[in-house]
This record gives structure tokens, C-alpha cells and sequence, in this order.
């Protein structure tokens, strides 16, 4: 490291390339490996130089690239969907501060084992026995069979001596009419993805309160994807909240280890002020481990 000035740093989602020296970089990083899903993706940060005939006689011009590439390794299941959104940012601070985005591979598709007919007997209310009321008053009707089958929660209510037992509707005070649809959609296997995307933080709410566990790592997962200065606090509170491991180390790595505090003061204040004491405390002494370590 002491020939290249350069520093690399990760979170469970996120690189982060410091290129302080462009001239004494490596041509050839160690790789940077992070695990999604199934599959563990391999990053490397590689620099090519090509010479060229320059204008003037015996001389030759020398220019630089820099390539990011990523690719997967085989996964733990052989079965397993190769499926991964990725972000790559490029900011130079040279001449003044330039972003730009660069996204591909495919986004998630949650409907790849969705049944039609499922989505049929809910999109059509065939034969169902409970409805769903939502924050509105508006009702959706449901099965209980299926709510049972996809959540611990439901069964509870519909197995033993509980109110709902007998009631012909469930209220979901905490839930908008558009949010329910699709967390129900879901509990059939039949979901978009810009919908999930839309309702991802009432969903997360939803599953954790209903014991989906499998709704519940999704948004996990889609929550670490795209956290920022404008939603990194909101999406730690809610990874403590909701019991998000893996968010809530994002988070405050995010925070801290990247030094995003210093960009959101004011709101990270804020956050010190009134945040749960537990998490506050925990952010806290983050900050502190970090500072030793200089």
C-alpha cells in the first residue's frame, strides 16, 4: 500500500475506492469480495496504460484508464437465480466536483416463481373468508388458508382463541390501502418489483410485525442497495427498529467509516438529540473506535 496512494473500504454493500495519487497507482488490484444472496461477487479496481505515436518525431504519448470489473463466482446453491442490481459511482475532485452514474446488471424479478393462479384467486376475490381493512377503511378480500400458510402470526389468529378467530376482518391501522396490495400480492407470490421498491419500509414494517420472515429479508436486502446522505438515518432507525442487522452495520459504517457524518451534520445532531439512547450509544462508540484508530 505504501507505493499506490489509494485506500479501499467496505460495508457489507458497499466499496469505496480512495484514489489520492492517479500516476502511483497499481495496475492490478486485490479483489474486493461481497456476498448477495447466493452468490459472491468479485470487484477488482484495475489500471491500463497504452502507449501512443505522439505528433512530435521519437516521442510517444502514455494515457491511463481505470476499469472497474465485477463478476460472480459460483454459488453456494447450484440452483440459484444469478440476480444483482449494482450501482458505481465516479466522483473527481479535480477541477471541481464531477459525479457520474453508471447502473446495470438486471433488477429482481420476484415474480419468477409466482403463481398465476394464486394471483388469480386474490386479483379476483375467488372465494375468499376474510377481508383486510387498511389505514383508509378500504377492505381487500383474502384467504386465510393462505395467510396462515405464509405467516406464523396469521395462523396464531386464525388457530386458537383470539378475537380473530371469528372476526370476518383484520385491521391494519398502520398500513395505506396501495401498501397492503402489495404486501398481499406478496403473500401470493405475485409481486412487481417497482412496487416493492415503492412500499419497501411499509413492507419491512409489515413483515416484521406479521413474522414473514422471507418479505422481511428482502427488503433487508433491497434497503442496503441505494443508501445515501438523504436516507442513511431514516434506514438506521429502521434497522433497529425492525431488527435489521445487517442494514443497521451498514448504516453506521456508512456513516462513520465513510465520514458521512461531516456531510449531514446537522440532521446527524438531530439524530443524537432524539434517536433511541441504545443506538445512539452504539453509532457513539463507532465514532469513538474509529478515531482511536488514527
Amino acid at each position: 500500500m505504501a507505493s499506490c496512494s489509494y485506500d479501499v473500504d467496505t460495508t457489507s454493500r458497499l466499496i469505496q475506492w480512495s484514489i489520492n495519487n492517479f500516476e502511483s497507482c497499481y495496475s492490478s488490484q486485490n479483489p474486493v469480495y461481497l456476498n448477495i444472496g447466493n452468490w459472491e461477487w468479485s470487484f477488482i479496481l484495475e489500471k491500463y496504460e497504452r502507449s501512443e505515436r505522439a505528433l512530435v518525431p521519437f516521442f510517444r504519448k502514455t494515457t491511463s484508464s481505470l476499469f472497474i470489473k465485477h463478476f460472480p463466482k459460483l454459488p453456494r446453491d447450484v440452483g440459484a437465480a444469478l440476480i444483482a442490481t449494482f450501482t458505481i459511482r465516479l466522483i473527481s475532485l479535480t477541477g471541481g466536483r464531477k459525479t457520474l452514474f453508471y447502473k446495470g446488471i438486471a433488477h429482481k424479478d420476484l415474480n419468477a416463481t409466482a403463481s398465476s393462479y394464486l394471483g388469480k384467486m386474490l386479483s379476483e376475490s375467488i372465494h375468499i373468508d376474510i377481508m383486510i381493512c387498511a389505514s383508509d377503511g378500504s377492505n381487500i378480500g383474502a384467504h386465510r388458508a393462505i395467510l396462515a400458510a405464509r405467516s406464523q402470526v396469521f395462523n396464531s389468529m386464525f388457530s386458537h382463541d383470539l378475537k380473530e378467530k371469528n372476526m370476518s376482518t383484520i385491521n391494519i391501522p398502520d398500513m395505506s390501502i396501495e401498501a397492503l396490495q402489495v404486501f398481499l400480492r406478496y403473500m401470493y407470490s405475485n409481486i412487481g418489483h417497482e412496487d416493492f421498491v415503492s412500499h419497501r419500509l411499509e413492507l419491512v414494517r409489515a413483515a416484521d410485525k406479521y413474522d414473514v420472515s422471507d418479505l422481511k429479508a428482502a427488503c433487508e436486502e433491497s434497503l442496503l442497495e441505494d443508501i445515501d446522505t438523504k436516507n442513511v438515518l431514516e434506514r438506521l432507525q429502521n434497522a433497529f427498529v425492525y431488527r435489521l442487522p445487517k442494514l443497521k452495520v451498514c448504516c453506521i459504517g456508512y456513516l462513520v467509516k465513510f465520514g458521512k457524518i461531516f456531510e449531514i451534520k446537522e440532521e446527524f445532531n438531530g439524530f443524537i438529540e432524539s434517536g433511541d439512547r441504545e443506538l445512539v450509544s452504539e453509532v457513539i462508540k463507532e465514532v469513538i473506535s474509529v478515531w482511536e484508530d488514527f
